[in-house]
């Protein structure tokens, strides 16, 4: 296998296929969930007491702790009660008094359990304003107490700042367990894991549909790359493409019917445009060089690339029509060597990787300013991903010469990192909004 990736990876210039090899290259990882460490946060941040749901006790997950933990790594705010004190969710809360102790917000609830489900309460008062904000009435198995944590957790969000939480959406990334590669699935936080594909060869690239039920993705099973599409509630899946040379880097189109690609059918890679079902395939780029890494802009209008056209690799802007249609445009100016490009579910900003004498960070740039800011410090940044409400953007990176995700926030100001112990894994994608 590792010959196959060298005579492959020189078929690229630096800028490729690469993460061939990083995949490679994976430890060993431990069957474990992610932990979570904080490294940074907000600068303003919003004290809410999220007091412990009464009898709780009868769940085999407590969902206060989830919720508290949810709303930690938003970057907004901070839990003034930490302990196991129960509040009343019936009647009003004593405002003056919990204004008093310094909470802006009160969250309580309770559960009820009616044979094998529970019912789950829960109540939101801004102390402030001295009112009441309403809140939801869940009904849970065991197995799903995290999603409707998560989904009072985007409550919360919503009712106080006005904007979707993304605690309810899923990410994907991929694990080597020994010598087999895991494409998985799990929660915004990183827990909750299942497997959607497991191969004794390479998984990269993976992509989520706008509705959030189908990943495309890369796999060397066949020892070559092909591009994949994988339902992920019946674990049917198509080959995409499988054309002669390397395909890679699959982008779905906002509307889920279609999919850039990156090809090399025709010798040099280039963008290609396709069907969901594989049919249509038609190129897009018309480039001399190397065209690859493909993302439409939010409103489909737009394909944004990499290309080595102009020497050394920058981010490109051509018609999602091609090419031909209205030429092409340079999109980022102020590092030499820049790759990865993502955009914002808005439209706003373009993710990327820039290396920098050596390091590979992570950068944003303002689409209508041209203005840029590295959001961390790192060496050896990856895969960047928007979140679905464009607040943060999950990557991969080294931490103690190990290979986690990370997140940031798009000012830069809350950080988290995100590990199994034991294991290396990157590749990531953040999922959309599941409505």
């Amino acid at each position: 296998m590792l010959q196959i990736a060298k005579r492959l990876i020189s078929k690229l210039n630096s800028f490729g296929l690469i993460v061939i090899a990083l995949c490679i290259s994976f430890a060993t990882p431990a069957l474990a969930q992610m932990n979570i460490e904080i490294t940074g946060v907000g600068q303003s941040l919003y004290p809410i007491a999220v007091m412990r749901f009464k009898d709780e006790t009868k769940l085999p997950t407590s969902v206060t702790e989830i919720i508290r933990q949810d709303l930690a790594r938003s970057g907004y705010f901070k839990n003034t009660e930490n302990g196991n004190a129960v509040e009343s969710d019936e009647g009003t809360p004593n405002y003056k008094s919990w204004a008093a102790r310094g909470a802006d917000a009160l969250v309580v609830g309770s559960v009820v359990q009616n044979g094998s489900q529970f019912d789950i309460h829960y109540k939101l008062f801004d102390i402030r304003k001295s009112v009441s904000l309403g809140g939801l009435n869940l009904n849970s198995s065991a197995d799903n107490l995290r999603a409707a944590a998560h989904k009072i957790a985007d409550d919360i969000i919503y009712k106080l700042l006005g904007e979707r939480g993304v605690f309810s959406t899923r990410l994907s990334y991929v694990i080597k367990d020994g010598k087999r590669y895991r494409l998985v699935i799990s929660d915004a936080d990183g827990q909750n894991i299942r497997n959607a594909m497991n191969s004794s060869e390479p998984i990269i690239s993976p992509s989520w549909s706008p509705d959030g039920k189908k990943v495309a993705y890369v796999s060397f099973e066949d020892r070559k790359p092909v591009i994949y599409v994988h339902e992920l509630a019946t674990g049917r899946r198509i080959s995409l493409s499988n054309q002669k040379g390397n395909n890679s880097a699959p982008a779905w189109s906002p509307d889920g019917k279609k999919l850039a690609v990156s090809l090399s059918k025709d010798g040099n890679t280039q963008i290609y445009g396709i069907n969901a079902d594989g049919t249509g395939l038609h190129r897009l780029s018309r480039g001399n060089t190397i065209d690859t890494e493909p993302q439409y802009s939010a409103d489909g209008r737009y394909i944004y690339f990499t290309s080595d056209r102009g020497g050394n690799p920058q981010i490109y802007r051509m018609s999602a029509d091609g090419e031909q249609a209205e030429g092409v445009k340079r999109v980022t100016f102020k590092q030499g060597f820049v790759t990865s490009p993502r955009i914002s579910p808005d439209g706003k900003y373009l993710a990327y990787i820039a290396n920098i004498g050596g390091a590979y960070r992570l950068y944003i740039l303002n689409l209508a300013t041209g203005d840029s800011q590295a959001l961390t410090d790192g060496t050896s940044d990856e895969s960047p991903s928007f979140a679905a409400n464009g607040r943060y953007v999950l990557y991969s990176t080294k931490v103690g010469g190990k290979r986690v995700l990370a997140a940031v926030s798009v000012d830069g100001n809350s950080k988290q990192v995100l590990s199994i112990p034991g294991s290396d894994v990157r590749q990531p994608s953040w999922g959309p909004f599941m409505d």
